[in-house]
């Protein structure tokens, strides 16, 4: 038997058993699964405009943390190593490390950001998760902020040099506006613009719905600003979106092109953050009843520069192979709309049910806080799986400059 041959017979023996004992080896609890206490984050605000305009990201993290160790039950000082996912600002470590003390985390709680782009949220759970499987802490905080109000995409790009840049296709495709990837991927895949706006405005009735509802408050804590007043819903939800207002809009990155405003996600000010510890810590310090997810597996891939949304498509699969989880035992998918038309590819390429993507809207309603949003996104899917029973659930987004991540989650 040639090579080729052994290869798909062992794979088709993997189907099979996965098949006859699906995700059997979750069987049991291991004391060294990565167990998630407790999500905790602000709404998401409008950038320039919305309620957080003049609140600095500091304060929104400052709130998330606070929130996020209040509900695990975990004292400050027991939290191993706190890191951040943050994108725009210089100065994110700096400005981190004063929200840490600001929640009322004691000094010698060590802190670090990490820039993914737009997984940045979600690469500070997989970091987290890995230093606590490793064995460097028992306890640990996943977190994400971006205030782009204070920051504007495009503003903090170092000096390059063109001459080496432009002499690399690849590197000079790192320089192409997200907007004009989300048209080559329109236009090389034959996504309308009706269906484009169609999925933006099913977005924005999702979570509508969702807020109507209430299925957000056990994720959000609610933000007192400085003249008194409360935000405690996310400010981007319009009801009552439709196709036809949708169409009026102007293509907003190419003449005669199909990407818009209204089916772009939006810019936004928000902070999420995640606690994360060994199930045997968790046992330790009595806290396994608040115990309400398992971290099980996260992959990143990496696709062409200048088709950057298609990435979850590619990370999606290899993050499950990871966990050992079958596509099919998957309920709910929270795959971050940074565009409509990357979102609706990755959906197709996939082969996924519509209905079990994003449940509550994504980011073209919600927002898209860059360095927020992948802890955003964990706190919203571990919140669904609860509400509806549902055992797999999976985070994913496309990264600027050409990849995707993806994280596969267990119900506890």
């Amino acid at each position: 038997m040639n090579s080729d041959a052994q290869s798909r017979g062992v794979a088709r023996l993997q189907v099979i058993a996965r098949q006859l004992h699906p995700v059997g080896h979750f069987a049991g609890r291991s004391p060294d699964d990565v167990v998630v206490l407790s999500v905790a984050r602000t709404p998401i605000g409008k950038a320039k405009r919305g309620a957080f305009k003049d609140t600095t990201p500091d304060v929104l993290l400052a709130h998330a943390l606070s929130a996020a160790v209040a509900r695990a039950g975990v004292r400050p000082e027991d939290v191993g190593d706190i890191r951040v996912g943050n994108v725009l600002p210089a100065q994110g470590a700096v400005l981190a490390r004063m929200a840490q003390f600001q929640a009322g985390f004691p000094y010698s709680v060590p802190i670090a950001t990490v820039n993914r782009q737009c997984s940045s949220g979600l690469q500070a759970v997989a970091d987290i998760a890995a230093a606590i499987r490793a064995g460097h802490i028992d306890v640990g905080i996943a977190a994400g902020v971006e205030s782009m109000s204070a920051s504007a995409m495009g503003e903090s790009l170092p000096p390059f040099s063109q001459e080496a840049v432009f002499a690399s296709p690849l590197a000079a495709d790192c320089l192409v506006p997200m907007g004009m990837t989300s048209e080559t991927i329109a236009e090389k895949y034959g996504i309308s613009r009706a269906e484009q706006d169609a999925f933006a405005v099913r977005s924005h009735a999702l979570a509508a719905q969702a807020q109507r509802e209430g299925r957000f408050r056990a994720e959000i804590v609610p933000v007192k600003l400085a003249d008194g007043s409360v935000v405690d819903m996310d400010e981007g939800v319009r009801e009552g979106t439709s196709v036809e207002g949708l169409a009026k809009l102007r293509a907003a990155f190419k003449e005669g092109g199909t990407t818009t405003a209204g089916n772009s996600s939006q810019v936004s000010d928000g902070a999420a953050a995640i606690v994360l510890a060994s199930r045997q810590a968790a046992e330790r310090l009595g806290l396994s009843s608040n115990i309400i997810g398992v971290f099980r597996g996260y992959a990143v891939a990496g696709v062409p520069p200048s088709e950057m949304g298609i990435g979850p498509a590619f990370a999606i699969p290899a993050a499950l192979t990871k966990a050992g989880v079958g596509k099919e035992h998957v309920g709910v998918f929270e795959i971050n709309e940074a565009f409509a038309s990357q979102a609706l590819y990755c959906v197709r390429q996939l082969g996924l049910d519509p209905s079990k993507v994003n449940p509550n809207g994504g980011a073209i309603a919600l927002g898209h806080p860059l360095g927020c949003t992948g802890a955003r996104q964990v706190a919203t899917l571990l919140r669904e799986m609860a509400r509806t029973g549902e055992r797999f659930g999976v985070v994913s987004m496309c990264i600027g400059t050409g990849m995707g991540a993806a994280a596969v989650f267990e119900r506890a």
